[in-house]
């Protein structure tokens, strides 16, 4: 079979076939934003979409075995040079990064002196629903913005210039390798629980208190030790950020020319960059798996199913503070038991591939067939709120002090959910989230097979070293689907 020349054209058509069938398995796996379309999906033929899903993802699997190795690099390795790619002016980095601590700076006031609702007030709306949900998606289409736009850059150079270079422009402490991303880990949990468990965490000051907290924790700690190692493996929204960005279809790489090698602006297979990284350690592998975990997490916490485990009436839901400790329990357990699943999934593969030694180095390159599941359930996950909370945050930007002040000219439009009441806009929805879910998984399935195959000796135990994780996959398929058929209480 593996002899079988297949042009790569036929390559394409394997990769369509792939996405077609997860595309027409059903609404798409992991898509539970608001909760206001749910009564239309619960009237589908529930048991047919899920079983549809799960053969959709096994058969992409499969597809894959029809491509041959030489086929499947040329595939992955195609870009295409668009433009060439402007040269950023000295200090534009400075200046894009002292815009962020200005506006961050104005939302963290508005925080403090505006109003009291969280929809009112701009800096949970912006926090929540403009940076943490957009702004991970303009990472996986356009690349890592977050190198410009964070926070700490510019007052870092100010530090710099202020102490004659004594302070800030480099690092007074070595930060232990031992650590690993530990440090990233224990931040990124500690946000995750903040998220999803605490009691408010859309209280503009109790927001504001935390992100300002945050901030120069952080500042003092690239101050100790230094901006690039305390970003690399210990500040996790950096390495989150750096993660999706390399999904991106566009990236900035060097070409060729007649006039020698010029930075261009290239259309590439999404995971390209991802696929030719190092493996990650052990640390750097759960760091990736917490991110996944935390917004299945989500999804889960919010069934009928998961309130009746721990005791509560789904219709008289109490409030967070009656599933304070049940909820901690869960976004540790759901952690604990992807990565146990996870590194599982990988030894039997290699254990059927002769291979089992290898477990811990093939999980460190597989994982990286995560991020665009994580990045896809993030997506689907939070269609239908940004959606909704992105016009609260526009018209809460335009009078961020609740002065009576229209910056952004809005008038008098009211953020509205009418898209939710008729069948049209919620199938269109339904389906933009469906098509996030199916490029997510291809994806995801491209970038473990071709990982796999540089990983064992043939094409044929590369394939069999995938099955377990297959399953994973499909199992995922399905547990996304329910979660999406499945109703709500809280």
């Amino acid at each position: 079979m593996w002899a079988r020349p297949i042009s790569p054209q036929r390559s394409s058509l394997a990769i369509g076939l792939a996405i077609a069938g997860l595309y027409v398995s059903g609404p798409g796996a992991g898509a539970h934003g608001s909760g206001a379309e749910r009564g239309l999906v619960m009237l589908l033929p529930t048991g047919y979409y899920l079983a549809g899903g799960a053969f959709a993802v096994a058969a992409s699997f499969a597809l894959l075995a029809i491509v041959p190795v030489k086929d499947l690099e040329q595939t992955v390795a195609l870009r295409r040079a668009l433009f060439r790619a402007p040269k950023a002016p000295q200090g534009s980095r400075l200046v894009t990064s002292a815009i962020a601590v200005v506006f961050w700076g104005v939302l963290l006031l508005a925080g403090v002196t505006g109003s009291r609702d969280p929809l009112a007030n701009p800096l949970p709306t912006m926090f929540w629903t403009v940076w943490w949900v957009g702004f991970p998606l303009l990472h996986a289409l356009f690349g890592n913005l977050w190198k410009w736009f964070n926070p700490w850059h510019a007052p870092l150079k100010l530090i710099g210039w202020m102490t004659r270079g004594q302070l800030g422009n480099g690092s007074i402490l070595s930060l232990p390798r031992a650590l690993g991303y530990a440090p990233s880990i224990v931040i990124f949990g500690a946000f995750a629980w903040f998220e999803l468990v605490s009691l408010a965490p859309s209280d503009p000051t109790r927001l504001a208190e935390i992100i300002a907290l945050y901030w120069c924790l952080v500042l003092a700690a690239m101050i100790l030790f230094g901006e690039e190692p305390w970003s690399a493996t210990a500040e996790p929204f950096s390495i989150f950020f750096t993660l999706i960005a390399a999904i991106a279809p566009l990236q900035i790489e060097t070409v060729p020319s007649q006039h020698g090698e010029r930075r261009m602006v290239c259309l590439v297979w999404p995971g390209r960059v991802l696929i030719e990284r190092p493996g990650m350690t052990i640390s750097g592998t759960l760091f990736i798996l917490l991110a996944l975990a935390s917004v299945s997490f989500d999804g889960l916490s919010r069934t009928f199913l998961w309130l009746d485990q721990i005791g509560i009436n789904p219709l008289e839901f109490p409030g967070r503070s009656a599933v304070t400790l049940p909820n901690s329990a869960g976004l540790l357990g759901t952690f604990a038991l992807l990565s146990t699943v996870f590194y599982a999934s990988v030894f039997v593969g290699c254990l059927l591939a002769g291979r089992p030694a290898s477990t811990i180095n093939a999980a460190g390159r597989l994982v990286y067939s995560i991020i665009p599941i994580s990045i896809g359930f993030h997506a689907a996950h939070y269609l239908t709120n940004f959606l909704l909370d992105g016009q609260f945050a526009v018209v809460a930007l335009s009078d961020p002090f609740g002065r009576g002040w229209d910056l952004l000219h809005v008038g008098s439009f009211q953020p509205t959910a009418s898209f939710f009441n008729n069948i049209e806009d919620v199938t269109l929805i339904w389906n933009a989230q469906a098509l996030v879910i199916c490029v997510a998984h291809v994806i995801a399935i491209i970038m473990a097979h071709y990982i796999a195959v540089r990983l064992f000796a043939t094409p044929r135990t590369a394939m069999t070293s995938q099955y377990a994780l297959a399953a994973l996959m499909v199992f995922y398929t399905v547990f996304g689907l329910w979660l999406l058929s499945t109703p709500t209480g809280a």
